[in-house]
C-alpha cells in the first residue's frame, strides 16, 4: 500500500445501515488518491483477493458485502471540475449527495432530481439505481455523462462522450461489477426551488386517478399506512430560485420531521412490535395526526428528509400505469393474511431511461416500496409483495432486499447478456464480484 492509503485490520464486523448485511473483511482500506485505488486493486488481484467498495451503507441488499477487502472512497470526495456553460460537474466518487448540493449552490446549479435520503455517496447512489420521484425526470444514474473507473487489472478507463460513449449506459449504473468508480460527471441544471404541498387524501380516490395525477405534476409520491384508508400525498412543483420562497420555520421542521416523523414514529413502531394487535389503531392515529403543510425552499432541502428509525426495505419497479392495481393487491393480501404492518408503503415514479440495468429502462416506471422495522419478520410480507410485483413485470431495486436470480432476471433486462460480457472484459478475474453479484448476474 502507498503512504496515502489508510489500511486497517478488520477487528470488528461491518454492518449496513439497515442491519441486513454483516461482513468480515480481511482488511479495510481508504485510498487517498486515484493512484492508490489502482495500487490496491493490483495488489488484491495478485493475492487472489476480491474487493468491494462501500459508500454510506444504505443499501439493504448485500451488494456491498465484502469477502476479502472492503474499500471506502470517503477520501476521494469533493468537486473536481465544473463547466458552468455546459453545467457538467465532476465529483470524486465518494462525495455524499448532501455535499454535492452544497458544492453546487455557489455555482447556481443543482442536481435535476434527488431521492429522499442524501447521505449516500454519488457512486453508491448511481450504482444501485437511486431514483427520486417524478414522471418527467429520470433517476440519478441517467444524469451521469462521464465516469472514470479502475478495472479489475488496476487500469484507468474513462467513459464519456469522447471516450467509449457506447459503454456509458452500462457504466453509469454498473452495480459495482464493472470497476471502481473514482470520478463521476453529472449533467446538472440551473438551481431551482420546490414548492411542496403535503396533505392526506382518500386512498381510493388517489388510486382511481393515480397515473393521471403523477403525469400532471413535476414530482408526485404518496405514503399509505396499512389498515387505513388515507394516502399521504406529496406534490413538489419546480419554481425559480427565491420566487415567493416560504421555508419551514425551524420550530415547525423540528416538530414535523424530528419529533413526529422520527421520535413519535419510533415509539409507535416499538409499541407495534411488542404488541402487534395495536398496529391498526396506531396507524389510524397516525392518519388523524398527519396534517396539511406547504412550504417552498431550495430543491435539495425539499427533496431530502432525515431518517432515524431503522427499517428493512424491498422496492420493486413496475410499469407506471399498473401502480394502482398493484397497490390494491398489496392492500388485499395484508387484509387477507391479517398481518399487522406498522410501516407505510411508499409509491414514487420515474421517467423511462436507456440504461442497461436500470429498473426504469425502456418504460415509465412506478416504484412501490414496502418496509418493516428492524426486529420484525420481513419474510411472509416481502415474499407476497414480491410475487405481486413479479406478476406485473417487476424489476427489483438493486439496493433493496429481493430474492431474484440471474436466470429469471434475464427476461427483464434485454442487455443483461451484454453487461455480463462487458464485466468479463473489464474484470476477467472477478476481483469485484461477491455472492450477491454472482447471484444476480450469473
Amino acid at each position: 500500500m502507498t503512504a496515502s492509503t489508510s489500511t486497517s485490520a478488520a477487528t470488528t464486523t461491518w454492518q449496513n445501515w439497515g442491519r441486513t448485511v454483516r461482513a468480515y473483511p480481511v482488511r479495510m482500506v481508504s485510498p487517498g488518491s486515484v493512484d492508490d485505488v489502482c495500487a490496491v486493486v493490483r495488489s488484491a488481484a495478485a493475492e487472489g483477493r476480491r474487493i468491494k467498495v462501500v459508500g454510506a451503507g444504505h443499501s439493504f441488499s448485500p451488494i456491498a458485502e465484502a469477502e476479502d477487502v472492503l474499500m471506502s472512497l470517503d477520501r476521494l470526495n469533493g468537486l473536481r471540475h465544473a463547466d458552468r456553460e455546459t453545467r457538467a460537474v465532476t465529483f470524486g466518487a465518494g462525495t455524499r449527495l448532501h455535499e454535492i448540493s452544497a458544492l453546487l449552490e455557489p455555482l447556481g446549479l443543482a442536481m435535476e432530481n434527488l431521492g429522499d435520503i442524501d447521505t449516500q455517496s454519488i457512486a453508491g447512489a448511481i450504482s444501485t439505481g437511486t431514483h427520486g420521484t417524478g414522471l418527467r425526470f429520470r433517476g440519478l444514474a441517467a444524469q451521469v455523462t462521464g465516469a472514470l473507473l479502475v478495472t479489475g487489472r488496476g487500469e484507468l478507463v474513462r467513459v464519456d462522450a469522447d471516450h467509449s460513449p457506447e459503454l456509458l449506459p452500462a457504466v453509469a449504473l454498473g452495480l459495482g461489477a464493472l470497476g471502481i468508480l473514482v470520478e463521476v460527471t453529472i449533467a446538472c441544471v440551473d438551481a431551482f426551488d420546490l414548492c411542496a404541498v403535503e396533505k392526506p387524501e382518500p386512498l381510493d380516490a388517489v388510486l382511481d386517478s393515480l397515473h393521471e395525477r403523477a403525469s400532471a405534476v413535476d414530482h408526485f409520491e404518496f405514503f399509505w399506512f396499512p389498515h387505513t384508508r388515507t394516502a399521504l400525498t406529496k406534490v413538489n412543483t419546480r419554481m425559480p430560485v427565491g420566487e415567493g420562497r416560504r421555508p419551514l420555520t425551524s420550530g415547525r421542521r423540528w416538530f414535523d420531521d424530528t419529533l413526529m416523523a422520527n421520535g413519535v414514529f419510533r415509539v409507535s413502531c416499538g409499541i407495534g412490535r411488542a404488541v402487534p394487535s395495536s398496529v391498526p389503531w396506531l396507524n389510524r392515529a397516525a392518519e388523524r395526526l398527519t396534517g396539511d403543510r406547504s412550504h417552498s425552499d431550495a430543491s435539495s432541502k425539499v427533496f431530502a428528509t432525515r431518517r432515524t428509525v431503522r427499517f428493512r426495505e424491498m422496492e420493486y419497479a413496475i410499469p407506471a400505469d399498473q401502480a394502482a392495481g398493484a397497490l390494491r393487491e398489496v392492500r388485499n393480501v395484508i387484509e387477507r393474511e391479517r398481518w399487522h404492518i406498522s410501516f407505510p408503503v411508499e409509491v414514487r415514479f420515474a421517467a423511462a431511461d436507456e440504461l442497461w440495468l436500470s429498473a426504469a429502462s425502456g418504460r415509465e416506471t412506478a416504484y412501490i416500496a414496502v418496509h418493516r422495522v428492524i426486529g420484525e419478520d420481513v419474510g411472509p410480507y416481502f415474499r407476497a409483495v414480491e410475487a405481486i410485483m413479479r406478476a406485473r413485470g417487476g424489476r427489483p431495486h438493486w439496493g433493496k432486499m429481493h430474492t431474484r436470480e440471474a436466470a429469471d432476471l434475464a427476461g427483464q433486462y434485454p442487455k443483461l447478456g451484454d453487461f455480463r460480457m462487458l464485466r468479463e472484459e473489464l474484470d476477467p478475474e472477478g476481483v469485484f464480484l461477491n455472492p450477491y453479484l454472482r447471484r444476480v448476474l450469473g
